[in-house]
């Protein structure tokens, strides 16, 4: 009989920690904790600015703001609701409050509070979901595969989803300039730092064109766009010329730069976003090209419509057709 292979001999598996799971690839270049950071240099020129945790402090990168400006810090508690009205009574004396926890807890549990004590009286909020769309093996207690559905429905709120450590860092002090609310989808840890190799410049309600193209347009948000780049790069090979338009900010959408952009050549118009199918980019672009009368295909690459399955990241993401060579696929069969 045969004898069981030993624990070295045993097939290696994927795995990856649930809570600070990286969604950079291997050998890419990251920055550590850029929100955190990011904060701290906001708390030095604008002493109105405070920071809150639901008890995510460490994995929210809040924490960097923490121990610089301690007195400055809130540390509210499993209570997501309470720290959001909270949020609101301190941006109503003249602070302005950034609030953090895990987005599922942000937009499932305290939508209420977000949209009444805060999108209402258009009070100056930064709310900070951690984990958007699949950024976590966990299963979908913590997987906030909806939250753009969600929010883009709150009047007056403001809607980022950043692509890399470049966006968040240039984001943070321009969503505290922003009079009303916002929320910012929220990528910590080790993040990805791609965006400084393209001139590229954080402006709210702007697109960025990042890469011209004759074949195909990919408009792409949040940490589908350094997939989106690589890509495009690597089906050069295969003869199709990929143009890459960043949509760092869902709300409120450049329609102007999509319906230009998606308007020329008759190219095939692709979505990527890290967010199910249903109510996020690929329904608003759709939507906005479908208004302005503009004629396009369009395939959305996003995730399905149902509640994801728990696991190792790199594992999901190509399941579920996040990864890069599930993009190009995805393209390869399109064109066909």
């Amino acid at each position: 009989m045969p004898t069981p292979p030993t624990t070295a001999e045993a097939p290696r598996r994927l795995t990856t920690s649930a809570m600070i799971a990286s969604i950079a690839e291997p050998g890419q270049r990251t920055t550590k904790a850029p929100f955190g950071h990011a904060m701290v240099r906001l708390a030095e020129e604008r002493p109105e600015v405070v920071g809150l945790s639901a008890d995510l402090a460490k994995y929210t990168d809040m924490h960097i703001f923490r121990d610089a400006h301690p007195d400055r810090f809130f540390q509210m508690g499993m209570a997501e609701q309470v720290m959001l009205g909270a949020a609101a009574g301190l941006a109503e004396t003249g602070l302005v409050p950034f609030a953090s926890t895990y987005s599922v807890f942000a937009t499932r549990r305290a939508y209420d509070f977000l949209c009444l004590d805060i999108a209402e009286p258009g009070l100056n909020v930064n709310v900070v979901g951690a984990l958007p769309g699949l950024t976590t093996g966990y299963g979908p207690s913590h997987q906030a595969t909806e939250d753009l559905a969600i929010l883009r429905g709150v009047p007056g709120l403001t809607i980022v989803d950043p692509a890399d450590s470049v966006d968040i860092e240039q984001a943070v002090p321009a969503l505290a300039a922003t009079p009303g609310p916002t929320y910012l989808r929220l990528l910590r840890g080790a993040v990805p730092t791609v965006l400084d190799e393209y001139d590229y410049r954080f402006e709210l309600g702007r697109a960025a064109l990042l890469r011209t193209g004759r074949d195909v347009l990919f408009v792409s948000t949040g940490l589908m766009t350094p997939r989106a780049l690589r890509a495009a790069a690597e089906l050069e090979a295969d003869h199709i010329d990929v143009a890459v338009l960043h949509v760092p900010t869902i709300k409120p959408l450049d329609t102007e730069s999509i319906v230009r952009e998606a308007g020329r050549g008759g190219r095939l118009v692709v979505t990527l976003e890290n967010h199910t199918v249903i109510g996020g980019l690929t329904e608003a672009v759709a939507s906005c090209l479908a208004l302005s009368g503009t004629a396009a295909r369009v395939v959305p690459i996003a995730l399905p419509d149902e509640f994801l399955a728990a696991g190792a990241l790199p594992t999901l993401h190509d399941r579920y057709g996040l990864s890069v060579s599930a993009v190009k696929s995805r393209v390869r069969d399109a064109l066909r």
